[in-house]
């Protein structure tokens, strides 16, 4: 495994950027933060990055502590990758950096991939409370885990247990709340966002 290059500058930003500074990095981090991930899985869903730069990257990870690597027991038998406690302390820089970025959304280009569940952390920005809501967009459902504060922070699919609340948008709404330019209260209120569900999130999203 080769050194890790190094800014060589004593400032805690330079410091986190020796970590984290390489393309993809951040972006496998924000895969991650849906739990545990086969490689094949974290492949399909960064569409772009080359399967050596993969496991170039997932081997940096682990070897600066950021992600772990675990064989699952039969009938799986896979090999998955998750990330550490220090590496899930990224989610509020990933955060940050997308509401920083959501100025430069704008529309989507025709060489645009995109996954529902992308959607997610804009969303997560967004919402108050505690508890599991699913989401339903045009492009697929995924899941949130609102004030997660230990494990996966979202999912791909329909909820793994009764959620608080249930939202079905379309992606014109839903990519408004990621570019800043609608809140979900207001996208409640205005019928654009159809809640259900009986749990506090659903009732206080009602009640707004």
């Amino acid at each position: 495994m080769s050194p890790r290059r190094s800014y060589d500058q004593y400032c805690s930003a330079a410091r986190a950027l020796d970590l984290v500074g390489d393309r993809w990095t951040l972006l496998i981090v924000r895969e991650l933060l849906a739990g545990p991930r086969r490689y094949t899985d974290l492949h399909a869903d960064l569409p772009g990055v080359s399967t050596d730069v993969l496991a170039s990257r997932l081997r940096d990870m682990e070897r600066d502590g950021l992600t772990t690597r675990r064989r699952l027991p039969p009938p799986g038998a896979a090999y998955v990758y998750e990330l550490t406690a220090h590496g899930r302390r990224l989610l509020p820089v990933l955060q940050a950096l997308g509401e920083w970025g959501r100025a430069e959304l704008g529309e989507r280009r025709p060489t645009d991939a995109v996954r529902a569940h992308w959607f997610a952390l804009p969303l997560l920005r967004e919402l108050e409370g505690a508890g599991l809501v699913e989401v339903r967009l045009d492009e697929g459902v995924f899941h949130l885990y609102i004030g997660a504060e230990d494990g996966p922070v979202y999912g791909d699919g329909r909820a793994p247990a009764e959620p608080d609340a249930r939202f079905v948008m379309d992606t014109g709404t839903c990519t408004a709340v990621a570019r800043g330019e609608l809140s979900v209260p207001d996208a409640v209120r205005e019928g654009r966002i159809e809640v259900s569900g009986d749990g506090a999130v659903a009732k206080a999203l009602r009640e707004a």
